[in-house]
Formats: C-alpha cells, sequence, structure tokens
C-alpha cells in the first residue's frame, strides 16, 4: 500500500490543486473508508478550507452537487457548515424548492446525502429529506448504470447510517468512474481492503475457536449462534487494524451478552433468571453454588473472560477503567433484563416512561460502547471513563435508536412468540393511539435521536472522535441490522450478505 499512500498524501496537501477537486478527492477518501490512514493531513486542509471558503462566499454561484459535497466533507470531519447554504434552491415566493434541481439528478442524490446529516432546527434539511427522497423514487426506474445503482443503494441505505466497509466496497462498485480522476486512490481502496480483509478474516478465525472452545453449543444449545453475525456488526465499530484487539474483546463480550440475553428470553424460568441476576450482581465464583447446573460453565466463563481481559490490558501496562466500566453495564443489564422478564411473567406492560428507563439499558448500547474502548490503547483516559459514566446525550440517543427500531421491527414476532413488553405495547397503553399512530410517533422519535447523534459528532468535542465512535457507529448499525426485521434473529437479508461482501469476496485488483 506504501507507493499509491504516498501519492494519495500529496495529492491531498498539494497547494496547486482546485478547491473543489480536493474536496472531492478528500470526499472520496472518506467515502472509501481511509480518513484514518490521512488524518492529519486532512484536518489540516480542512482548517484552512472551512475558513476560506465562509469568508469568500464561495458557495453564491456553485451548484447543488459541489455544495453537497462540500457539506458532507465538512460535516463529517465535525466542522459544523451551515445549512443554509443550500437556502438558494429554494424559491422565495412559494418557500419549496426550485423545479430546475428535479432534473439535475446526481445533484438531488447529493443533496439526499447531506440531508442524513441534519441536526434538530435545521428545517431546510428536513424539507430536503422528503423532497429528494420523493423525487428520487419518481426516477429511479428511468436511471441505468452507475447513477441507477447509486440511487438504489442510497434509497436503501444512505451512506452515512450504512456499515463503514460495506460502504467502502459498494463505492468502489458503483463510483469507480468519478475516483477513477484520482488513480491512485482506487488503487489504494482496492489493496486496503483486501489487506483489512486479511486480518478481519484472522479475527474472526480467533473468536470462532475462543466459541467452540468454550463449548457454547453444547452448554447452551438454546443460544443463537452467530458469531460471524455478531463479529461483522462490530467491525462497523472501528475498520483501523491497530484495534483488532479491541474488536476481538468487543465481539467475545456481546457473545457473552447473547447467551444471557437467550437465557432470559427463551429458555430459563423466571425463578432461574433471579438467581442468574442475583450470582452477576454478586461476581464472585462462590455465588456459583447458588446456580441451577447449567447456569454454572457459562457463569464461570463470564467471570473467567472479565478477569482475562483484565490481565491482558494490565500486561500492556493500560487502563482498566472500561472493564469495570463494562462489568458494571453487565450487571446493570441483568438487573434490567430481569424486570422485563417479571413483567413478561405476570403479562404486565408498563407505562412508556416506566418501560423506557429500563429499555434504555436493555438496547445494550452502554454495555457496548464501553466495551469497545477496553482495547482501544492508551487513547483511552480518565476523562473518557468520567464522560461515559454521565451518560452524555449523545449516548442516551444511540440507546433510543437502539431501543425503539428494536421494537418497532420486531414487536409483532415478539407478541406471536410470548407475551412481552416493548415500547410499541407501552405507547399505546399510554397515550391511548392505534397502533400505526404508535410506530409513526416512534419512528419521529428514531429521527429525533439521529439528529442529536449528528450534532456530539460536531467540533468542539468533549473527547477525540475515535472515543466517539463506539456510540455514532453503533447507532448506525441498528438502521442496518433492523432494515427488514430482527437482523440478529433472521440474519438472510443483512447480516449474512455482509459477511459474504466483507470476508468471502475479494476485491479484483
Amino acid at each position: 500500500m506504501e507507493e499509491p499512500k504516498e501519492q494519495v498524501r500529496r495529492m491531498i496537501i498539494d497547494p496547486t490543486m482546485d478547491t473543489n477537486e480536493k474536496m472531492s478527492l478528500i470526499y472520496f477518501v472518506y467515502r472509501l473508508g481511509l480518513t484514518y490512514i490521512f488524518l492529519e493531513d486532512i484536518e489540516c486542509q480542512l482548517d484552512k478550507l472551512f475558513k476560506e471558503l465562509q469568508l469568500q462566499d464561495h458557495y453564491r454561484e456553485a451548484d447543488l452537487f459541489t455544495i453537497s459535497v462540500h457539506f458532507q466533507v465538512f460535516r463529517n470531519h465535525g466542522y459544523k457548515l451551515s445549512c443554509d447554504v443550500f437556502n438558494k434552491f429554494k424559491d422565495c415566493n412559494s418557500g419549496t424548492f426550485k423545479e430546475v434541481i428535479v432534473a439535475d439528478v446526481r445533484g438531488m442524490l447529493s443533496f439526499y446525502e447531506s440531508s442524513q446529516l441534519r441536526i434538530r432546527g435545521e428545517s431546510i434539511l428536513d424539507e430536503a429529506f422528503a423532497f429528494t427522497k420523493a423525487q428520487l423514487e419518481k426516477v429511479e426506474k428511468t436511471l441505468d448504470g452507475n447513477l441507477a445503482c447509486q440511487v438504489k443503494h442510497a434509497l436503501e441505505k444512505p451512506f452515512h447510517r450504512g456499515h463503514p466497509m460495506v460502504r467502502s466496497r459498494l463505492c468502489l462498485l458503483h463510483y469507480e468512474d468519478e475516483c477513477s480522476r484520482h488513480d491512485p486512490l482506487v488503487t489504494l481502496a482496492k489493496i486496503h481492503f483486501n489487506y483489512l480483509q486479511l486480518q478481519q478474516k484472522e479475527e474472526l478465525r480467533i473468536v470462532s475457536k475462543w466459541w467452540n472452545d468454550m463449548n457454547f453449543k453444547v452448554i447452551t444449545p438454546y443460544v443463537r449462534d452467530r458469531v460471524p453475525e455478531i463479529y461483522v456488526w462490530m467491525l462497523a465499530i472501528y475498520i483501523e487494524p491497530y484495534y483488532s484487539q479491541a474488536r476481538i474483546i468487543t465481539t467475545k463480550t456481546v457473545l457473552l451478552l447473547l447467551v444471557l440475553d437467550d437465557t432470559f428470553d427463551a429458555y430459563a424460568t423466571i425463578e432461574e433468571v433471579r438467581l442468574l441476576t442475583a450470582a452477576i450482581n454478586r461476581w464472585e465464583l462462590s455465588a456459583m453454588g447458588d446456580l441451577p447446573e447449567y447456569m454454572k460453565p457459562f457463569y464461570e466463563i463470564l467471570l473467567n473472560e472479565y478477569a482475562g481481559f483484565n490481565d491482558e490490558i494490565l500486561a500492556q501496562k493500560g487502563t482498566t477503567y472500561f472493564i469495570d466500566a463494562s462489568k458494571q453495564a453487565f450487571q446493570e443489564m441483568a438487573r434490567c433484563y430481569l424486570i422485563e422478564a417479571e413483567w413478561r411473567n405476570n403479562k404486565e406492560v408498563p407505562s412508556y416512561e416506566e418501560y423506557m428507563k429500563i429499555g434504555l439499558t436493555t438496547s445494550t448500547k452502554d454495555l457496548l460502547s464501553k466495551s469497545a474502548l477496553i482495547g482501544m490503547g492508551k487513547i483511552v483516559t480518565k476523562e473518557a471513563y468520567v464522560w461515559y459514566q454521565s451518560h452524555p446525550k449523545i449516548l442516551k440517543a444511540s440507546e433510543t435508536i437502539s431501543r425503539l427500531r428494536d421494537d418497532v421491527m420486531s414487536f409483532e414476532y415478539e407478541r406471536q412468540r410470548a407475551p412481552a413488553a416493548t415500547s410499541v405495547e407501552a405507547y399505546i397503553k399510554t397515550f391511548g393511539v392505534s397502533e400505526s399512530i404508535a410506530i409513526e410517533e416512534l419512528n419521529k422519535k428514531v429521527e429525533d435521536a439521529h439528529k442529536d447523534i449528528n450534532e456530539g459528532s460536531l467540533k468542539p468535542r468533549e473527547l477525540p472522535m475515535d472515543l466517539i465512535a463506539p456510540i455514532v457507529k453503533l447507532a448506525h448499525m441498528i438502521d442496518v441490522v433492523y432494515q427488514y426485521d430482527d437482523g440478529l434473529t433472521f440474519p438472510d437479508k443483512t447480516l449474512k450478505k455482509i459477511i459474504t461482501l466483507l470476508l468471502v469476496d475479494s476485491v479484483p485488483m
């Protein structure tokens, strides 16, 4: 990778390159998942360009596509370019978007992608989302070639809310002509994807071997066997090669959580889950004696794995703040799973407020985002630990997206399988509305939470973006996994396709 990497770096810092061309280059570097390689160079360029372009009133004469690309580049890198740059595309008299942009499909597509980056109060982007989506759906069937593929995939899953590695792969498939203006970039992207794929196959081998060595298929035969599915899900948090240990630890943690979830939800009696919750909150091997025989092996593995994480990080002279935070979050998960099990056992539907107090925890995003930081090395500080423990707004937004999206997409299946409280039933009960209205209102809350995620990603940030990324990426992955149904329970439509795309098929050179 070294030769094309150096060529791309020279282009990024080239002072003679046209501004729009440079922004296009940075745009595709981001889309191809290569930003981390050139982060300092890109930040240096964008610091300068952000000041210059605003002072020069650069966007007065620019077209919709160009402005949309600039908007996405700046917002994706944390710079709050004002959404007012799009005002010129609205008719002053009617307040609607000008008809002339309807013919510019490429511009509308990029405007649609820009609208995904909106925050609360940006009404022009709310309008743009509805307008461009409707227009793109109208023209989709009339298009051909790469533009048809680009529109189809954007309508299925906007770039901003996709899996980063999948986005990179699809960018190579559908935007190679546009990228080819920067020839070394395409070469680098192809080699980079195949290089990461080799590393990721090895990480999956390690986790799969661990799962088999722990003998989960025998000791917990009722648990969903989802090792590769969980791995590619966690892969979305960070693709950087140097976070390999973090990916492995997080995948193991989520697999342990999956065992806990399926034990509570699909197998154990209410008396047994009460005993398991008590043991997990004691967190000592002596508590194993109180458990049913079939639970003892899992409980021992759980305690041993966390002790192993601790030894591993201490041996590297790292900090163990987030091992403790993850353990505490796991204990809280058990307590909240028990409350949900009690509701189920009593056939009780709580109020919406009462449900969400528990549901935000059982969304798993607090546990997952804290666990994701365990193996990230020296970047993890006490300040990061304190920030996470304060339960910041962006973390609550991620939990909200996960809880509500999961419930809306799976409540009918859960209802058929056994009585279960979800946000849908709780909302209907509390506000006396129909099922369709409840779903509509919950989906609005999801969109508002996405706006909060976008806002929390903008500068100035309280932590480096790498430490906030688990919260953001996990929120985006909920849209992927729950696009059609519960993608973990029924992985054929989503996660299996991702596994094939990322870990089976290499990029042709």
